[in-house]
């Protein structure tokens, strides 16, 4: 946390007190400036769950993000105005997050809103922003969020969603009479993702045996693995997200469940694979957004990776990281696009918008403002495979950019 805040500049502070690190009360400009009047100044606010069980994707968010913003500052901002990145932190909970949105809306004067990383706070901050006529992009897997019940014109998702992620893994991990347990976190994530391979399962011909849900944040999983065993799965998916998927995956190799069955999650973890090492995560597979891997056959990801490099270290960026600096760029590039700040014509151009920042190209549907993206499934190496220590994943397939991999507008309850 203080090394990632050391490689951002801060220029000046919030009127609440700064945390240390990337604190509730941040504020970032990225790089140098001369003071102007504040209202020249572009704010982006970034609620983020800094502490709590998904604080260490959260931090890469902000890194990156903070990223974005210095690239537009150092070419002179939006139409010659600075970028400014206020960061909350959301403490993973809804009622949080609203009320920091609101606080980042009303005392803050923010233009627009970017961040969350969970599946219900982002739906929180989506209720607070929709209400007050901000655009929001959200960084966080959801399928609810483009549903019409959720919907506004203001929602944009710039991450991957649920349907995407799982159809995209299972159409190359499934095959048809494969025999499939789940393991599901019993909140929004979880069962998102539990509709998501179970959907894809009956296109595919492969057998759900059975499924349990866990609750959130659980740290032992040894009641739940002789269920599952006794199920004789050949597959055992396992939909959690943060520290839950790196204490089941290690507790369910502890069991042996590894020699009897391959283990699928929707979303392979950068930081988990790290925090628990390579013998766990042996042959795991699993979704992704974004791999730093990329860069040899990518130059948009080769230019990114280069730049966080160049003000982190020497350092690579994560999955979860990347969302934050293509959600952010997204935005900024539409404001662009639209000489300013004025809602209307961002909303248009985000809509417009064709970009390719990190991975490939990208726009949002019109329908739902679902960003169409490439879906990555990753399998995880194993030790003597490795070439470095960031030398994580082999990519199994690299999945284009297409609303085939969507629900379709009308399945999300938009007019025809």
């Amino acid at each position: 946390m203080t090394e990632g805040s050391r490689n951002i500049t801060r220029q000046k502070l919030s009127r609440r007190s700064v945390l240390a690190g990337f604190g509730a009360g941040a504020s970032y400009l990225a790089m140098p400036w001369v003071a102007r009047a504040q209202d020249e100044i572009i704010r982006i606010g970034f609620p983020t769950p800094l502490t709590g069980p998904f604080a260490a994707e959260a931090r890469d968010q902000v890194k990156c993000a903070a990223l974005a913003v210095k690239q537009f500052n150092d070419k002179g901002g939006i139409n010659g105005r600075k970028v400014e990145l206020l960061v909350r932190d959301d403490k993973l909970n809804g009622g949080e997050a609203a009320t920091r949105t609101l606080e980042l809306i009303e005392k803050d004067k923010v233009h627009a809103i970017v961040g969350a990383l969970s599946s219900a706070v982002q739906l929180a901050v989506n209720e607070v922003t929709r209400a007050r006529g901000i655009i929001y992009v959200s960084i966080s897997q959801s399928d609810t969020i483009n549903e019409v019940k959720d919907f506004s014109k203001y929602t944009f998702h710039e991450a991957l969603n649920p349907h995407m992620t799982t159809a995209a893994v299972a159409r190359h991990s499934f095959k048809k009479g494969n025999k499939v347990a789940h393991l599901v976190a019993d909140y929004a994530y979880g069962h998102e993702m539990l509709r998501g391979f179970k959907r894809a399962q009956a296109q595919i011909g492969a057998e759900t045996v059975g499924e349990i849900l866990h609750p959130f944040g659980a740290a032992d999983y040894s009641t739940f693995m002789p269920r599952l065993r006794s199920m004789r799965p050949g597959i055992l998916c396992i939909s959690n997200f943060g520290r839950d998927q790196a204490n089941s995956i290690k507790q369910a190799v502890d069991f042996g469940m590894k020699q009897q069955m391959k283990i699928v999650v929707p979303v392979l973890l950068h930081n988990q694979r790290l925090a628990v090492g390579p013998d766990v995560y042996e042959g795991v597979v699993g979704g992704a957004n974004y791999y730093w891997g990329l860069e040899s056959g990518n130059p948009s990801a080769k230019a990114f990776n280069d730049a966080y490099r160049d003000g982190n270290r020497n350092a690579i960026p994560t999955d979860y990281g990347a969302y934050g600096y293509t959600g952010v760029s997204s935005l900024l590039l539409a404001m662009q696009a639209a000489g300013g700040t004025d809602t209307e014509k961002v909303i248009t151009a985000l809509e417009d918008l064709k970009y390719d920042v990190a991975k490939g190209p990208q726009q949002y549907r019109k329908c739902d403002h679902q960003s169409v993206q490439s879906v990555l499934v990753l399998e995880s190496k194993k030790a003597a495979s490795m070439k470095s220590e960031v030398d994580l994943f082999d990519i199994v397939a690299n999945e284009p950019a297409s609303t085939d991999l969507l629900r379709s507008c009308s399945e999300l309850g938009f007019p025809a």
